[in-house]
Order: structure tokens, then C-alpha cells, then sequence
């Protein structure tokens, strides 16, 4: 291939070839006074700029000087493939990313580019101006690319860590780990901590990836204020947070929950005690299975006497206290009925032929009994409460 060819190839895929050592040279003396000419202009136009701390506006001036150092690295020696703001970021600290967004850095780049511009004329050899205009906006250009890739790098990485401290926290959680450390985590993540907290699990059929997890962890940020996910394994976490019903923002996010059981904790104070409602969910999860017809959602309260053959000592202490313990300290007759109508069928007839009342009477004490327990007899569900509550109560007394 003969040189001219070579040259015009170097053209067509963006290259020119280097440039003569008196253009060069006047770039690089020109450097200082590009740099100041640009903070200046910094300083004038942008308000954010004027609002940061010095020491982040000194690491913003090491920025574009490195980025007019770099050009003029590339000007003399031009490669397609040495547009890189990593390289002109590499002087400042990684926190800068946080100090300025990527609108305010592509604020930055069209600042020093029109102060390059403006300086052409003085800065380049005679005839050479345009020449040197055109290398600058191409310049521009593919390092704002490339600093729209540094921002999405550490806006990836920043999300990997926030992922992994929430496993932690949702871990921590589940345990009851409620020091000053959890509060700070948990704060870190963005919880605000007003009003109460709630607790949902659920399981997967298969694994599940990171894309599911966000997907969730969005959908959850959208029915309550605060939200947090976590997945253990085929096990499935969610802790929503805040002040309305949050019960039903859990009930809005079980289809995305895939198609197993998923059963919903009681609500508790704050996050400091989410363990409690977690705990609770958690032994419904376990013990739903003996409810096929269950709903889905289910409450972990609507699976107490599952959860209390599948030997859950909250269900029992709860059946212990709500149930059977109002129903002995009311005293009269209403045990004693509820156990007769239970055991005759629940028909009021022979309930009432057994204990020698009329069927009215029968039917007072157990609308005395709903009101009493919150469980009605009659319905074949809560019947079935209320008959473990009676078995419970009597192994226990």
C-alpha cells in the first residue's frame, strides 16, 4: 500500500496524521492559559460549580487540564481508539462522580471545548485554525461518550454494592439484629423509617437473577414509601415500610412473586422490629402447604392453625392469649357451647337437644363467642380456628 493511500485510509476511519512540532508546541504552552480561561468560565456560567467545596472544584480544574493535556497528546499522535475520560478522570478522586452528576461533566466538556475554540486563532499555525476547530469538536465529542460510560460504570458498581448491603440488611433482619449498625445500614439504603413495617415471602420454582431483583425492588418502591428485597436461595423477602395500608401495597406485588404461596406478616412498629413480622411470615410459608384452598396472599394470622400443628410457639402463645384465654376469662356457658356445637356438626339443632336450650339461645352465645375471639363458629374456616384454639387450650391448661 503506498503512503498516500495509507493516509487516506487514516482519514476515512476518523485519523489525521501528526501534526508539525511548531503547532504542537504552541498548543502545550497554551495549556495554562486554557485551563484558567475555562474554570473562569466555570465559575461565571455554572452555579453548581460556584456551590461545591474547594477542594472539589481544585480536582475539577486537575479534570480539565488533564483533558487539554490529553488532547493535545492525541492532536500530535491521533488514534481512534484513545478517546478515554477515564484516562482524564484518573486524577481526580472517584468521589468526584458523586460530587458532580454527568449532566454538570457534559456541562464541563462544552465549556472547554468553547474556550478552545475561542483561542484557536492565536493557538494554531497560520491556515491551520479550522484544522484545529474540527480536531477539537471530534475530540469533544468521543470523550463525552466515553464519560457517559465512566458514569454508567460507577452507577453500576454503586448499584452491585447497594444490592449486596441490602442482602445483609434484609439478613440482619430476619434475625433480629437491631443494633445502631442496621439502622445506619438500612439508612444508607434510603429508608426513611416513618410510620410501620410489614413483611412478605414468598418461594421461586427456579433461581432467580439480578434482573428479577430489580425488577421487584422497583415495583416494591412503588407500593410503599419504603421497600426493601431480598433473595435467599428459592426464598423470596420483601419489607415494605411506611405510613397508609400496607397491606395492601403486599398485596399488589404478589403476582410478581411467582406462583407459590406467599403469605403476609402482621404489621409491627418500625424496622427495628421487623424481625417479628419476618418470623411470622416465615412459619405461615412453612406450614400454608397444609391449606391447599389457602388465598394468595395469605395472612400469616389466617394460618394460625396450621402454623400451630407445625409446632409454631408464636401460633400457639397467640391462640393461648386471643382465643382461648378471652373465652375462659368471660366465663358461663360460652366454652362449653362452642365445644358441644363443634363436636355435634355445627348444627344448631343438636347442639341445642344436647345442652337442653332452645336453637336462639345457641345462636346468641355464638354470636357472643365472635365478638368475644374474632373468630365466628359458623363459618366452616374459622370454626376450624377456633377448634385447635379448644385443643390447644385444654393440652396446655
Amino acid at each position: 500500500m503506498t503512503r498516500a493511500r495509507a493516509e487516506s485510509v487514516d482519514v476515512a476511519a476518523g485519523a489525521h496524521p501528526p501534526h508539525a512540532p511548531e503547532m504542537i508546541r504552541r498548543l502545550r504552552q497554551g495549556t495554562d492559559m486554557l485551563t484558567g480561561a475555562a474554570l473562569r468560565r466555570l465559575d461565571e456560567e455554572l452555579a453548581w460549580y460556584r456551590s461545591l467545596a474547594a477542594e472539589d472544584r481544585s480536582w475539577i480544574g486537575m479534570v480539565a487540564q488533564s483533558g487539554i493535556a490529553a488532547f493535545i497528546s492525541w492532536y500530535e499522535r491521533p488514534e481512534p481508539t484513545t478517546f478515554n475520560a477515564a484516562e482524564i478522570f484518573r486524577a481526580a478522586p472517584p468521589e468526584l462522580t458523586r460530587s458532580i452528576s454527568l449532566q454538570h461533566t457534559l456541562q464541563l466538556v462544552r465549556i472547554v471545548v468553547e474556550v478552545v475554540e475561542e483561542h484557536t486563532e492565536e493557538l494554531a499555525t497560520p491556515g491551520q485554525d479550522r484544522e484545529l476547530r474540527d480536531a477539537v469538536l471530534r475530540y469533544s465529542r468521543e470523550v463525552a461518550f466515553s464519560a457517559a460510560e465512566v458514569y454508567a460504570r460507577a452507577a453500576e458498581a454503586r448499584g452491585a454494592w447497594d444490592a449486596r448491603l441490602e442482602a445483609l440488611v434484609v439478613d440482619s433482619l430476619l434475625r433480629g439484629e437491631g443494633d445502631d449498625s442496621l439502622a445506619s445500614r438500612v439508612a444508607a439504603l434510603g429508608w426513611s423509617g416513618r410510620g410501620a413495617t410489614i413483611v412478605m415471602v414468598g418461594t421461586a420454582e427456579e433461581p432467580l437473577d439480578t434482573s428479577f431483583a430489580a425488577d421487584l425492588r422497583r415495583a416494591a418502591r412503588r407500593a410503599a414509601h419504603d421497600a426493601l428485597v431480598g433473595i435467599q436461595g428459592m426464598r423470596i423477602i420483601v419489607v415494605l415500610g411506611g405510613e397508609g395500608d400496607l397491606r395492601v401495597g403486599a398485596e399488589s406485588l404478589a403476582a410478581r412473586l411467582g406462583p407459590g404461596p406467599v403469605v403476609i406478616g402482621p404489621e409491627v412498629g418500625d424496622v427495628s422490629e421487623a424481625h417479628r413480622s419476618a418470623r411470622v411470615a416465615l412459619a405461615g410459608l412453612a406450614a400454608v402447604r397444609a391449606w391447599p384452598s389457602a388465598p394468595r396472599p395469605v395472612l400469616a394470622e389466617d394460618l394460625l392453625p396450621e402454623r400451630v400443628l407445625a409446632g409454631d410457639p408464636d401460633a400457639r402463645r397467640t391462640v393461648l392469649s386471643d382465643v382461648y384465654g378471652p373465652l375462659l376469662g368471660v366465663g358461663g356457658p360460652l366454652l362449653e357451647t362452642l365445644s358441644a356445637y363443634l363436636e355435634a356438626g355445627r348444627s344448631l339443632e343438636a347442639t341445642a337437644r344436647g345442652l337442653f336450650v332452645h336453637p336462639n339461645t345457641v345462636r346468641y352465645r355464638l354470636r357472643r363467642i365472635a365478638a368475644v375471639t374474632g373468630w365466628d363458629a359458623t363459618d366452616p374456616r374459622e370454626g376450624y380456628v377456633l377448634q385447635v384454639a379448644i385443643a390447644v387450650g385444654r393440652l396446655g391448661a
